[in-house]
């Protein structure tokens, strides 16, 4: 059995996120245990070693009363057995990836009347919740609400935002946060008194620090370290984390102060082909420049001599970027290269230098006015507007609907803060799906707050699709690429706008309403509406 199962949590005192242990605590010691749960937070935290433990608890039937210690589960009597096995009759584990639809939430209906075959409670555990369509989660809504005493539900996801608003109003929400470095040394060691290792916390610290706040990966790289007779020892954990014979921090770093464009691009080469990820390398570059900056305003760490404060700030903004974009990039280590050509050659880019002869970060979206996105994102995105533009006239087929113009990106002005790239987000999505497009065109922009863009749908329908994958997924992937971070998209609905009858003279307001608005998606002479039936209904 592998360790992170073998070593799973079995009682709330085993919980290794402080935050959720107590939590847990405070609602099972106060006897009245919610109908509905939600555990939300990143992988490999422990949301479904926690589910498990609360099923326990209001299922444990020691033989007597002296195993059961306060309101722990006793882990012996055989709902506590059977629940730890995976085989309990009354604890269903379901998987919404892939039971999403609202069939499997119908079935899920009607089993929830049955009575518990031999526990006191069915325990409903849904995995990955956020899955669930929109249909299925609605049809879930009112069981979730006024479920039978006898079932408990506990919901667990990586993206609660994902979630109907009713759904999560209706739960008990526990959040899961991210492991500290000493919760996951905690982890580690439980890990290895079991397995009758010997080694040091400086072991514990580095697998903690590489497992990004994952309870399950720490585990996973201890296992795979111990399994192929490594020694746990400092020395060699670097080694196999971060292969510091093949990638020397140090001398990258020496490279990057002689700005050395080839030697710094050649040392990458090498690091992958040995096999080192880009990320660890992105780890290890920016861990030692994040030690010079502390440095350099008073703090504890070694120096950099060859880098100013405001070099180091740039280059570890830069790096982070490319971090970032690693997961869209066709070849993992380009985002990297491409930062350190901007650092090594500052006039490759044209967006300023700064007064030491370094480029400047691209602008995060943070100043004058908020823009939404970066100089060179909005560079591409005109280019290929102007390309769409040109196709269109020589087909003749242009649309009032393309609100950019050729020579600026649209502004619209919503609740006093700039929105830049709506006419970007149609135009991008256009050649990868036209009906998610053509939906879009009856909807507008109302209200965005750096976090959460808020699109007025002008009818329940085009809502309901928008919602749905896979014109959700479209536009959350192209919403977040323009703005360069996560961005939530919300539909709400809201009137269309108001169009003048044939002859009548329109006011100058309605005008300007109709004209920057996206045409109504109820005109018959409209091709990709016709082409959204077609593709819904059939033809």
């Amino acid at each position: 059995m592998t360790l992170y199962l073998k070593y799973r949590s079995k009682t709330v005192d085993e919980l290794d996120l402080e935050s959720v242990r107590e939590s847990l605590k405070k609602i099972i010691s106060s006897k009245k245990i919610p109908h509905a749960f939600l555990f939300a937070g990143p992988k490999g935290t422990g949301k479904t070693s926690a589910a498990r433990i609360l099923a326990k608890v209001v299922n444990c039937d020691p033989p007597t009363p002296a195993l059961r210690k306060g309101m722990e589960p006793c882990n012996q009597c055989y709902q506590c057995t059977s629940i730890t096995r995976g085989d309990n009759l009354d604890v269903i584990e379901m998987d919404a990836a892939s039971h999403r639809g609202i069939d499997d939430i119908r079935m899920l209906r009607e089993a929830v009347k049955l009575s518990p075959v031999k526990a006191k409670k069915k325990v409903y555990i849904i995995d990955e919740a956020h899955m669930l369509t929109t249909e299925a989660s609605n049809a879930l809504l009112k069981t979730l609400e006024e479920p039978p005493d006898h079932v408990l539900f506990i919901l667990a996801t990586t993206n609660p935002e994902k979630l109907i608003e009713t759904i999560r109003s209706r739960t008990t929400y526990v959040a899961f946060k991210k492991a500290s470095i000493p919760e996951i040394m905690r982890s580690l060691e439980r890990v290895v008194r079991g397995e009758k290792l010997e080694t040091n916390a400086e072991v514990f610290e580095l697998i903690a620090k590489h497992s990004d706040g994952s309870f399950r990966d720490a585990t996973k790289t201890l296992e795979q370290f111990i399994s192929e007779g490594n020694k746990l020892e400092k020395e060699n954990i670097e080694e196999y984390l971060y292969r510091k014979s093949v990638f020397d921090v140090e001398e990258f770093i020496k490279i990057l102060s002689d700005k050395n464009t080839l030697s710094a691009l050649q040392a990458i080469e090498d690091a992958t082909n040995q096999g080192v990820s880009v990320k660890n390398v992105i780890q290890q570059v920016v861990e030692r420049l994040r030690e010079a900056l502390i440095a350099k305003v008073g703090g504890r760490g070694r120096d950099l001599k060859n880098f100013t404060k405001e070099d180091l700030i740039f280059l570890i903004k830069l790096i982070s970027r490319a971090n970032s974009e690693i997961s869209t990039a066709v070849m993992e280590q380009i985002p990297l290269e491409v930062a350190i050509v901007e650092w090594c050659q500052p006039e490759a880019h044209a967006n300023g230098l700064s007064s030491s002869g370094r480029g400047r970060p691209l602008d995060d979206g943070r100043n004058e006015g908020a823009k939404s996105t970066t100089s060179v994102k909005s560079s591409d995105s005109n280019k290929k507007l102007q390309t769409q533009k040109a196709q269109n006239r020589t087909e003749g087929t242009e649309k009032d609907f393309s609100v950019a113009s050729e020579t600026s990106a649209p502004s619209v002005i919503v609740n006093g803060k700039i929105e830049e790239v709506w006419g970007r987000v149609l135009t991008e999505i256009r050649p990868i799906n036209a009906s998610t497009e053509a939906l879009l065109r009856a909807a507008k922009p109302v209200e965005f707050d750096g976090k959460t863009l808020t699109l007025g749908v002008y009818y329940r329908f085009h809502k309901e699709r928008l919602e749905s994958n896979p014109h959700r997924e479209i536009l959350g992937n192209v919403v977040e690429e323009l703005f360069g971070n996560p961005i939530r998209v919300v539909c709400i609905l809201t009137e269309p706008p108001i169009r003048p009858k044939d002859g009548q003279p329109a006011d100058k307001k309605i005008e300007e309403s109709v004209s920057n608005s996206d045409t109504v998606l109820t005109e018959g002479e409209d091709k990709d509406i016709i082409k959204v039936a077609k593709e819904i209904f059939g033809s």
